[in-house]
């Protein structure tokens, strides 16, 4: 039975990134400017034909539709990707609202941040932990069958922790704890490795691990590494056998480096990334997710009793170094791709990512890449998203500008389709 189980929600988890969407229209789009990828220039007025949901052709000049989508005083590139968000969740330091709030809550807050972040233009996320066990996976059918508005869905659903650490559950009494806990920590590789198996029956599309101490659990024992190296071992073996991927939630420079050795396939926020650690991550192939907006999204509430002590203490310390993460990580040649951490700020306002990177000093290409191709990579959908072209999904967006000259243009997104389906 168990196996029939891990069948279907395999099978579950595929249809829903390749079906063809529900509700997609056929389309032609008559673009002032087209950008097929970052790697290309700015291409003139051309006309863009859709069928099925999926680009059939790009040609020169306006033609033919009489009932053509008129993007002429638009460029018009590709739908862009957060590979770090969490659709199930608002900003809060209210950490008891885990014990108050029931599941069904947290799926209409899914709903309405995957609408909101379909209109910012990101026409793909990829959600590294929800608040509950079904909500992004159910976020994730919705959305390819048209029922509910938004990007296309891929999820890891729980976190797997230890016990204790940051992703775990902690700040309550032990039997609220216990009452709360989903199951998804581990001591040990044989344990960890079971975890594994059982977020993959539960319909994961990648596993995402805390590979250190994070900065809003409540919980103050640092950021260091959490796992033992055996265990995050097993965790990425187990996962390679089962064709996920591993994302690795990741601030102190020992823990980035432990996970890159084990194969992780990124780490997120990457903090204190030093030299060592770049130089495994390189080694290994393992990518660099910043999120720099959640750095910033969580400044913004020091010192107005938003946060507990203990989570304020955190914050100020790496405060002290978010600024240069980018920085530093080009400097020792680690590839960057986009992801923000979304949920830790608000919604919606995820291209806020590009201006920081900038700051760091990634050029306005190389940054619309890190949302487009380069994200696209890591998902294993390279060759269905992050580009206009014929045989891709029409994941498309319109903005005012050139954002290979200025990509923060690219906070400001006048239109959006996503599978085929424009979003209202």
């Amino acid at each position: 039975m168990k196996f029939l189980k891990n069948i279907a929600a395999s099978l579950t988890a595929i249809a829903a990134l390749i079906a063809a969407p529900a509700g997609a229209q056929d389309a032609v789009i008559h673009a002032g400017a087209v950008i097929q990828d970052a790697e290309s220039g700015v291409g003139g007025p051309s006309t863009i034909t859709i069928e099925d949901g999926q680009i059939v052709s790009i040609t020169e000049g306006h033609n033919g539709g009489e009932d053509a989508i008129d993007l002429s005083d638009k460029t018009v590139l590709p739908g862009l990707i957060d590979l770090h968000t969490h659709l199930s969740g608002d900003p809060s330091g209210e950490f008891w609202r885990a014990a108050t709030t029931p599941p069904e809550y947290y799926t209409l807050i899914a709903a309405k941040n995957a609408r909101i972040t379909a209109l910012a233009g990101f026409t793909t996320v990829r959600d590294l932990g929800s608040r509950t066990d079904q909500v992004t996976q159910m976020l994730r059918r919705a959305t390819a069958e048209g029922l509910t508005p938004g990007p296309r869905v891929v999820t890891s659903a729980r976190t797997i922790a230890i016990i204790g650490g940051h992703g775990d559950v902690n700040g309550f009494v032990e039997h609220v704890n216990d009452a709360l806990d989903s199951g998804f920590t581990c001591t040990g590789p044989v344990e960890c490795a079971e975890k594994v198996r059982l977020a993959s029956q539960y319909g994961a599309d990648l596993i995402k691990i805390t590979a250190t101490g994070g900065v809003l659990s409540q919980q103050g024992r640092g950021l260091e590494a959490h796992f033992t190296d055996e265990e995050m071992r097993a965790i990425v073996e187990t996962a390679e056998s089962l064709g996920l991927r591993v994302a690795a939630h990741a601030h102190g420079a020992r823990g980035i480096e432990a996970a890159a050795r084990a194969g992780v396939q990124t780490i997120e926020h990457g903090t204190y990334i030093d030299d060592a650690a770049a130089r495994a991550m390189n080694e290994n192939g393992t990518t660099l997710v910043p999120t720099l907006m959640a750095f910033e999204g969580i400044r913004r509430n020091l010192g107005q009793g938003f946060y507990t002590p203990v989570v304020e203490d955190k914050i100020r310390a790496v405060s002290e170094v978010a600024g240069t993460i980018v920085e530093r990580a080009r400097a020792n040649g680690v590839r960057i791709a986009f992801g923000t951490d979304a949920g830790v700020f608000p919604h919606g306002e995820n291209a806020g990512e590009f201006r920081l990177m900038i700051a760091g000093g990634m050029s306005n290409r190389e940054a619309l890449a890190s949302a487009t191709t380069v994200a696209a990579e890591i998902l294993g959908l390279e060759d269905s998203i992050g580009r206009i072209a014929p045989g891709f999904s029409a994941d498309i967006i319109a903005v005012e500008g050139n954002p290979l000259d200025d990509v923060t243009v690219l906070e400001q997104v006048d239109w959006v389709m996503v599978r085929g389906r424009v979003i209202e």
